[in-house]
């Protein structure tokens, strides 16, 4: 029977029905856009010739179906390749790169992998730089010989003595000529677009010192996967982990100038580099697009980080010394996945005034000041709390305990006008000399007495606009980890809703990042820059969006923001306020978003702290398929 006509229609049908409750549910959940795109995805994988899972059964996809899906769409085929050669003679600047490639033992089939790629460039105005340290296979003199026969473009040396990478890198960087030096690993490969790539955007940049792509890594079969969308340029991002890497394009005279790489900091030799060269310029830029494969196998950085301890201690010494140069000292502890947490000296223990804007709701209020004051170890603070016409006893009585239990780090002022949030907290700046302001929700809850310190040792940075924190649900999700702008139209929260103990997007979670903004629910910044960009917008944004905004000012005058892993609070959110349910507040809420997407429009299309190759649609950090 099972072979009948009518039994293998049945099934068919039957298979066609669990196929579309699936994909109404993909609509229900997670919009027609992203169920287009996972339909339209099985569909390029023919990943329906598996056999369909039974009801209730996990999803069965290839595990990199979402990049190579992207890559389909993304990735220049050879016709583009072609247009783009023919593009060339409209560049008026074509200036000569030079690749440093240093080599040792490198096998075989990934030394020729590595030179193709290189040999293959359609930007034809390239030198290859290579210094082989003293390998000991005898193949690699061989197809080093034999590849410098047949392009003249490509130079070599020969290292008597083995120096290892930064010793035969500068030996490499000796031969070169070009305007700009770009490195390649020896067992690495470059797109066939990539010096194109670069040469396009030091046309349109042409004060460019520094630009740099995403990358992913290649395996053994030459599968390409894990890809790397990175932000633009975050200092402090780059304080906490090496984000930029690969493919990095520097100017010849700066990498002179700073003397190439330093022996005695090998296996983080380019952390080192980078942190020297960026301390020369700020014209330093990103391409958005995967022009570097990094070779995956059992030896290489890219596979196990643990291959090379001697690379973790080599970056702690060059991130030690950089905050030494730069006149900001601290200590430099690891975090997990082989990054850094940079946490600086305080210059000053200036006073700090806690703002916590509140309406009734006294048990909520109880918890948050009572972590505070039982937890907090900042020797300098006073707690500032606005009452917005509290009329529970329970309430009142909660301000006259907190008034005599903590006489001279406690007041309540009484702020009695229509809930704006943004009002609220300006008026509650005037009530303060403090030179920190510390914005935080009256239903948060402090985990550790360091919170206050740690945000103070930022924010007392001149650099530095506002600071804000990790934010947990009571089941120990996250909330709040920065802010993305573009999310959902406006902005969303970072990894909300993740697990608070996964690292998240390249240790996104576990790092020092910069942000385009972070919630007010904590965050703290100095008055003077609170007073620079006006403060809340209380015209135009009473309840949504004014943190949002706040920060967002405080970019463009310069300032950067930053959320830290290592500050943690539980937020129960939006308890004081409700929900947007009643027709003024959805009629509220939808002035703000058109204020907010008119006002911020050139940064909700492109944050520079997010890839443009990274979801708008939800907060998961997913490929933008």
């Amino acid at each position: 029977m099972r072979n009948h006509p009518l039994s293998r229609t049945l099934d068919n049908l039957s298979r066609t029905q669990r196929l579309s409750k699936r994909f109404y549910e993909k609509v229900k959940t997670q919009g027609v856009r992203y169920a287009l795109a996972r339909l339209f995805r099985k569909l390029y994988f023919k990943l329906d010739d598996n056999p369909l899972p039974g009801p209730g059964a996990p999803e069965v996809t290839h595990p990199y179906a979402d990049y190579h899906f992207w890559l389909g769409q993304n990735s220049s085929r050879a016709a583009d390749l072609r247009h783009k050669a023919q593009t060339l003679q409209v560049f008026q600047y074509q200036p000569l790169i030079s690749i440093v490639m240093p080599v040792y033992n490198t096998p075989e089939f990934y030394l020729r992998m590595a030179l193709e790629s290189v040999s293959s460039q359609i930007y034809p105005h390239w030198e290859l730089c290579i210094a082989d340290d003293a390998s000991t296979d005898d193949h690699v003199r061989s197809i080093l010989k034999e590849y410098a026969e047949r392009d003249a473009r490509i130079k070599l040396v020969f290292r008597e003595k083995n120096g290892h990478i930064s010793a035969a890198s500068n030996s490499a960087i000796a031969l070169a000529t070009g305007d700009y030096i770009a490195l390649l690993d020896h067992d690495d490969m470059l797109n066939a677009d990539a010096l194109y790539e670069m040469a396009l955007w030091l046309n349109l940049h042409p004060d460019a010192d520094m630009i740099y792509s995403d990358e992913d890594k290649v395996d053994d079969s030459n599968m390409l996967r894990d890809p790397f969308f990175k932000p633009d340029w975050c200092p402090d991002s780059f304080l906490s982990r090496m984000y930029t890497c690969h493919l990095g394009l520097y100017r010849r005279a700066i990498v002179e100038e700073i003397g190439g790489f330093r022996i005695g900091y090998e296996g983080s030799q380019d952390y080192d580099f980078v942190l020297r060269f960026t301390e020369k310029t700020d014209k330093i830029y990103h391409i958005p697009k995967i022009l570097y494969h990094w070779r995956i196998h059992p030896q290489s950085t890219a596979s196990e980080l643990e291959n090379k301890n001697y690379a973790v201690d080599a970056a702690e010494k060059a991130l030690t010394e950089a905050l030494v140069r730069r006149g900001e000292p601290g200590r430099v502890l690891p975090t997990p996945g082989g990054h850094w947490i940079v946490r600086y000296h305080i210059q000053d223990y200036q006073r700090v005034t806690v703002i916590i804007p509140t309406r009734n709701l006294g048990s909520i209020l109880n918890t948050c000041l009572t972590s505070i004051f039982e937890k907090t170890t900042y020797p300098n603070y006073e707690v500032l709390v606005i009452d917005n016409g509290s009329d529970e006893p329970e309430t009142l009585e909660l301000f006259s305990k907190w008034q005599a239990k903590e006489p001279d780090r406690f007041r309540c002022i009484t702020y009695d006008v229509p809930f704006n949030f943004s009002k609220i907290n300006n008026y509650a700046v005037t009530q303060t000399e403090s030179q920190y302001l510390l914005f935080l929700n009256n239903d948060t809850e402090v985990l550790d007495g360091e919170w206050m310190t740690a945000m103070v040792e930022q924010v007392q940075r001149p650099s530095i606009g506002a600071v804000g924190a990790l934010l947990l649900y009571p089941d120990d999700t996250i909330q709040h980890a920065g802010v993305v702008i573009g999310l959902g139209g406006v902005a969303g929260h970072s990894h909300k809703h993740f697990p608070s103990q996964v690292p998240g997007y390249y240790y996104q979670l576990k790092t020092v990042n910069n942000y385009s903004a972070v919630t007010a629910a904590c965050l703290m910044c100095r008055r003077e820059v609170f007073e620079s960009v006006g403060g809340f917008n209380e015209e135009d944004l009473s309840i949504a969006f004014n943190d949002v905004d706040l920060c967002l000012k405080m970019g463009e005058q310069g300032y950067r923001n930053l959320y830290l892993p290592h500050v943690v609070l539980y937020h129960y959110e939006s308890k004081s306020r409700g929900f947007e349910d009643t027709p003024e507040k959805i009629a509220r809420f939808s002035k703000e978003i058109d204020y907010m997407r008119h006002r911020w429009k050139t940064i909700i299309d492109h944050d520079p702290c997010y890839s443009p190759n990274l979801t708008r649609d939800r907060e998961d950090y997913s490929i933008w398929i």
